[in-house]
C-alpha cells in the first residue's frame, strides 16, 4: 500500500495561507501569537486560525498550528488554555518541540500531536 505524499506549506499571514492552498498545498502549518518560536512574526491570531481551518476544511486541506517553542517556567501559563482555544478552532494538529508541550496537549487536548524539526533527541527512550 502506498501513501499520498502531502504537500506541506508554511504561511506567513492568512492572504498567504488561502494562495498556498489555491496553488496546490495540501496542509499549511502556521504560528500563533503564543508558543510559536516566530514570536516577532506576523503570527496568527486565534480568530485568523479559526478562518484559516475553515478554509482549509472546505477545500479538504488541513492546518497545522506550530508551538514547538522550548517553554520556561513563564510560559506555562495559559498553555492549557491556548491549546484548547487551537482544538476549538478545528485546527488539524499542532507541531511541538517540548515533550512539556507535547505532554500537555496529549492530557488535556485531543489534538494530533506532530515533532517538529527544532526537536532533538540523543536516545530512544526520549523518542519513546
Amino acid at each position: 500500500m502506498s501513501k499520498k505524499i502531502e504537500l506541506l506549506a508554511p504561511a506567513g499571514d492568512l492572504e498567504k495561507l488561502k494562495v498556498a492552498y489555491l496553488y496546490g498545498a495540501d496542509a499549511c502549518f502556521i504560528g500563533g501569537g503564543d508558543y510559536s518560536l516566530r514570536a516577532r512574526a506576523s503570527n496568527f491570531t486565534l480568530d485568523d486560525i479559526k478562518e484559516g481551518a475553515e478554509f482549509a476544511h472546505n477545500l479538504g486541506k488541513k492546518l497545522y498550528v506550530t508551538t514547538n517553542i522550548i517553554p520556561h517556567n513563564e510560559n506555562y501559563e495559559g498553555l492549557v488554555e491556548y491549546l484548547k482555544s487551537l482544538e476549538e478552532a478545528n485546527v488539524d494538529g499542532i507541531i511541538v518541540a517540548s515533550p512539556f508541550i507535547a505532554k500537555t496537549a496529549k492530557k488535556h487536548t485531543n489534538l494530533e500531536i506532530h515533532i517538529s524539526t527544532q526537536a532533538s533527541t540523543c536516545n530512544s527512550a526520549s523518542c519513546k
